[in-house]
């Protein structure tokens, strides 16, 4: 199977679940011990991720509402950051294209 290996890390995350859900489809007739016992760590597999996920986004929300709240609470300083930064990084950049 051919993929697309520009896609966002989310869509890749997604196809893998996706992929792992299908096999154990494939599998769910299989009664062998080692297709029983491998079908149980793909399970637990698949939800440890689940909550990983749940727990990275909640991270990156409240991480977002920080951010948010500093910027609104000292607007004047995160300008002048953002632009000794920019600053920073232009005169970076020129100098190593010289």
């Amino acid at each position: 199977m051919k993929r697309n290996h520009s896609a966002e890390p989310t869509q890749d995350l997604g196809t893998l679940a996706d992929d792992a859900k299908a096999l154990l489809s494939a599998t769910a007739e299989v009664a062998e011990d080692k297709v029983i016992a491998a079908r149980e760590r793909l399970s637990s597999a698949l939800e440890r991720g689940r909550e990983a996920w749940g727990n990275v986004q909640e991270r990156a929300v409240q991480g977002a509402k920080a951010a948010d709240k500093q910027i609104r609470s000292h607007p004047y300083q995160v300008i002048g950051i953002a632009f000794g930064i920019g600053t920073l990084l232009g005169f970076l950049l020129a100098r190593r294209n010289t």
